[in-house]
């Protein structure tokens, strides 16, 4: 709970920091010097949604420059994913804008506090229960440069290390990962304090296209979908994917370097990057590699959809397994939708598979959607994983070496804005999943047990839908 309270009055301080740097420049410069060239704003009348604008965007200091893509001015803000990676242009961007002479800032973040009890009525033997605080927040930061070019930085930090500890939280069927020595089985493990450091640039080559770098430490390669934190539709929920380490575990990395091109609706990318997940010392900088390469390819083929393809090659990803190399290929589909009242939308379909050398393939399938109306949120996760008999540390011979143990599990939650303090809001929520593993791990984990949890989340609002939306050149 210290902790937790450290991590609130920190985003009170960073947003009073960043308010007043905001407002000397308003009153320092109201009419901003014309170096750069401003983006080509959207032709519909929409003005900023005032009930849940941000600080930054109230109606006495309207942003006379909205922010843009990260990679590319003449796209809208709300196509940022994690990393490099696409979310559809009608996604809901909650967060909080502020911006200086020649800078624009973004600050997002995402926390609960909660109790957490997976097996809730002890059918098995792997349930545990936990109070503890998923959390991370995030700066990022953009200029131009030039006439064409545009500079972003981003940092990411989260205190699961500190609040969940090594061994991370509970979560049925849950692996990846290694805590003294041992795999973390049933648990997911707490992400760096350092969750991403990485700087880009993007040079603008007309409308239509753009060339872009970017480099990270550590930082998200081209590979997978948009990390399920960064997802709308995983928003409201916060536990891991099941899947994470099939489709998108990549999004810490040690070590990453990108380069793409955008032209129109398609965007192509490549990465060079560190290969092994980070390891145990969750509070320091891994060694960067440059072991592993993938390749992505996404298109939008509208503002309600985000698309992605993408194959890689891990190099020796798990330190508990030295030369097991594993190729990653995933496919996703985003949506999003806006609707009148103020409603919104979010969908995810997505689907991976690694497969390592001798080893038959293991796969992984999830559908995801959260509905949000001003105060309430209503969110649902289903998802269909394959772990083998390693993952899941089994006996071998009661099990058999190479067997793959399906999965299924159904969640289901909501939560309901209470009220806000500052610009975070506080919402209470909670939500139940039902698991329906292979009938041969029943003796282990019993008839299909359940996972419960109640929290409290803390969260930034719902920016104004027009705040950074631009007219597309297609």
């Amino acid at each position: 709970m210290k902790q937790l309270t450290a991590f609130v009055m920190s985003l009170l301080i960073t947003q009073a920091l960043l308010a007043q740097e905001h407002q000397h420049h308003q009153h320092d410069h109201a009419t901003p010097k014309t170096d750069t060239v401003k983006p080509r704003q959207q032709s519909h009348t929409g003005g900023h949604d005032h009930s849940t604008a941000s600080h930054a965007q109230h109606d006495d200091h309207p942003s006379e420059v909205p922010m843009s893509h990260a990679f590319s001015f003449n796209l809208p803000m709300n196509r940022n994913g994690s990393g490099t990676g696409w979310l559809p242009d009608e996604s809901p961007m909650y967060g909080q804008m502020y911006h200086s002479k020649k800078w624009m800032y973004m600050l997002h973040y995402n926390a609960f506090l909660r109790y957490n009890k997976q097996d809730l009525l002890d059918r098995g033997t792997r349930g545990d229960a936990k109070v503890d605080a998923p959390n991370w927040v995030m700066l990022m930061g953009q200029r131009r440069v030039g006439k064409n070019g545009l500079f972003r930085f981003s940092g990411m930090l989260s205190l699961d290390p500190v609040i969940a500890g090594g061994a991370g939280y509970p979560l049925l069927f849950q692996t990846g990962e290694s805590w003294k020595g041992k795999p973390l089985v049933d648990r997911q493990h707490p992400h760096d304090l350092v969750s991403e450091l990485s700087v880009g640039y993007s040079l603008a080559l007309s409308p239509k296209a753009d060339v872009y770098a970017y480099v990270g430490l550590p930082g998200e390669p081209a590979i997978g979908p948009v990390a399920f934190m960064h997802r709308p539709s995983a928003l409201l929920n916060p536990d891991a994917t099941l899947s994470h380490h099939w489709t998108d575990a990549t999004h810490i990395t040690f070590g990453v370097a990108t380069l793409g091109v955008r032209y129109g609706k398609f965007k192509v990318e490549g990465s060079s990057f560190t290969g092994r997940e980070p390891d145990e010392a969750r509070y320091g900088f891994d060694k960067p590699r440059f072991d592993s390469w993938s390749g992505r390819l996404s298109y939008n083929p509208s503002a309600n959809w985000a698309m992605q393809v993408s194959h890689g090659f891990l190099k020796e990803p798990e330190p508990l397994h030295p030369g097991e190399d594993v190729r990653r290929t995933t496919a996703s589909v985003i949506y999003s939708k806006y609707n009148q009242g103020n409603s919104y939308w979010n969908a995810t379909a997505l689907w991976g598979v690694n497969k390592t050398k001798n080893h038959k393939g293991e796969h992984a399938a999830l559908v995801e959607g959260a509905y949000t109306v001003r105060r309430l949120g209503v969110y649902s996760r289903y998802e269909w994983v394959q772990k083998s008999t390693e993952e899941l540390v089994l006996d071998e011979e009661a099990y058999g070496h190479d067997a793959l143990f399906g999965v299924h599990a159904i969640t289901a939650g909501l939560n309901y804005r209470l009220f806000t303090v500052g610009n975070i809001n506080i919402a209470g929520g909670g939500h139940l999943t039902f698991f329906s593993p292979d009938q041969r791990l029943a003796s282990l984990y019993g008839q299909n047990p359940l996972g419960a949890q109640v929290y409290l989340r803390f969260y930034p609002g719902l920016m104004g839908r027009k705040a950074g939306r631009y007219l597309l050149p297609y």
